[in-house]
């Protein structure tokens, strides 16, 4: 009888295609009352879902627009030469069409929504005990949206992009790296390039690998092809490349059942599949890499039909090396 109403009433709203998963939110939300809830929890509960809910319908008109994520620290000065940097890099990554994300405040964000323009920015601002204003590059735009809680902004600055850079900055920025990394190395999150960038002669990023090197490699804390999910460099135009050059033959990838599908911009040629089957046999749980049509679960995301396709049993653990085989499709595949 209860899923009755909550249909009836999704059909008076208009009705949804995803009517069965808004009724399974829906009857949680009503669980809520014959369980001793705290206030204070239902009030977590009711924000996180409001703020969720308008940052997806804010980034939906911009699904089909590959996007970098921007951190850095709020204190960098304008007469910083990592401000500068930012800029530089924001400048060069629009040419490619990209649009820049960052946190919407001061400092390395300032200075990558001065690159990036207002027209390819969007602003992912916090509430904090003091206020963080909106920087001028980004303030009363309708792609700013503000949180009231980090766990949702850091969903949205994840969720919403195609790549990271990093510039130099202090617990926020560290945070949000290791969060991303965390995020690919345990398959939570899509591949995608991570940039740590320096000014120009700074060695910030660089002495950070360096202890990750030493002390999480060298204790075997981390796999040694984890390496691969960074990029490390002190020029702006290299950073852009690696970013791009992710996307080169590359298109995106998606889990139908047992089987791990990635799209491809070109097809790759029998010669370049007996390579990656050599090269990367070791994290297929069984089978081959092999060619694939387009699947039936996939058949509603129509805008991707036409790209050729690789599918393989992939042993959902070594992801440092699938982002490892996704530099060899770029590499070998292709014009």
């Amino acid at each position: 009888m209860l899923d009755d109403h909550i249909m009836n009433l999704i059909q008076m709203c208009g009705g949804s295609p995803h009517a069965d998963l808004i009724k399974e939110m829906i009857i949680t939300a009503l669980k809520l009352v014959e369980e001793p809830t705290d206030r204070g929890d239902i009030k977590i509960l009711n924000a996180a879902l409001r703020e969720l809910r308008f940052a997806f319908k804010l980034f939906s008109a911009y699904r089909n627009v590959r996007k970098v994520t921007v951190f850095g620290s709020a204190r960098t000065r304008e007469d910083d030469p990592a401000y500068h940097q930012a800029v530089t890099f924001a400048q060069r990554i629009i040419q490619h069409g990209y649009m820049v994300i960052t946190g919407a405040g001061d400092g390395i964000m300032k200075g990558a929504q001065e690159g990036a323009g207002r027209n390819m920015s969007f602003g992912v601002n916090i509430q904090l005990p003091f206020e963080q204003i909106p920087n001028i590059y980004i303030e009363n735009d309708p792609k700013l949206v503000t949180f009231k809680y980090f766990f949702t902004r850091k969903l949205i600055f994840v969720k919403e992009t195609d790549a990271i850079a990093l510039f130099a900055g202090g617990f926020g920025t560290l945070d949000e790296g290791f969060e991303s990394l965390t995020l690919m190395q345990t398959g939570k999150s899509d591949i995608m390039p991570i940039v740590l960038i320096d000014a120009p002669g700074e060695t910030y990023w660089i002495e950070w690998r360096g202890h990750l090197e030493r002390q999480l490699l060298k204790r075997g804390l981390i796999a040694p092809e984890d390496a691969s999910f960074v990029k490390t460099t002190d020029n702006a135009e290299e950073a852009v490349r690696e970013i791009v050059n992710f996307y080169r033959n590359y298109h995106s990838s998606r889990y139908v059942g047992e089987r791990f599908i990635i799209r491809l911009e070109h097809p790759v040629t029998d010669e370049m599949l007996d390579k990656l089957n050599t090269d990367f046999k070791d994290i297929l749980i069984k089978g081959s890499i092999e060619r694939s049509p387009v699947l039936p679960e996939e058949s509603h995301e129509a805008e991707l039909m036409h790209l050729p396709r690789l599918s393989l049993f992939f042993n959902r653990k070594n992801f440092g090396r699938l982002r490892q085989l996704i530099d060899a499709v770029n590499t070998l595949g292709g014009p």
